[in-house]
């Protein structure tokens, strides 16, 4: 079965949205952690807002390693009114986020990835669809701003993995406990 893994930027406060106002700073273990964590997906969940803020930056972007996965990679977005604009193998989800998601896991494959895509993730998470959260805490308060695990029932997880980057960025691996 595939899992789903959720990969998300946070603030210390739990802020996801805007992360460019609290990552400062990119450095060469981040790389290698996104790296890891792209390297096992072959289809990625995205909503919305960030599928057309993604397919405005990302088909010129040569920000690697995530540039060329992203270009590559299996896209199906959470919307219910049809794209407004065209990037490679992006397609509307068919049906309810939830039982795509579920059918998808069933299917042969890689890991589904959820990037960015606050409101999908927290769907996922509340559904007890997410096998995996991957996060990058930076050592800043934002202060204000969607917190990715708010209003989301209690979720037990467990620690994989943890390490600090020499930015001091915190590189966590959770599994979600069932």
């Amino acid at each position: 079965m595939r899992k789903v893994v959720v990969y998300e930027l946070l603030s210390l406060d739990g802020v996801a949205e805007d992360p460019d106002a609290f990552i400062a700073e990119w450095d060469d273990v981040m790389d290698a952690n996104l790296a890891a964590v792209i390297a096992t997906q072959d289809a990625v969940i995205l909503g919305r807002r960030s599928y057309t803020a993604w397919a405005q930056f990302w088909p010129s972007s040569e920000i690697e390693p995530f540039a060329t996965f992203i270009n590559g990679v299996t896209k199906h977005v959470a919307t219910s009114t049809p794209l407004d604009r065209d990037w490679a193998n992006a397609t509307v989800l068919d049906g309810g986020l939830v039982e795509f998601v579920r059918d998808l896991k069933q299917q042969p494959g890689a890991d589904v990835g959820v990037h960015a895509s606050i409101s999908v993730a927290q769907a996922l998470l509340a559904a007890g669809v997410v096998d995996e959260l991957r996060l990058v805490i930076a050592p800043r308060i934002a202060g204000g701003g969607r917190r990715l695990l708010e209003g989301l029932p209690s979720i037990q997880l467990e620690t994989i993995r943890s390490e600090i980057s020499p930015s001091g960025y915190l590189l966590v691996a959770y599994r979600v406990r069932r």
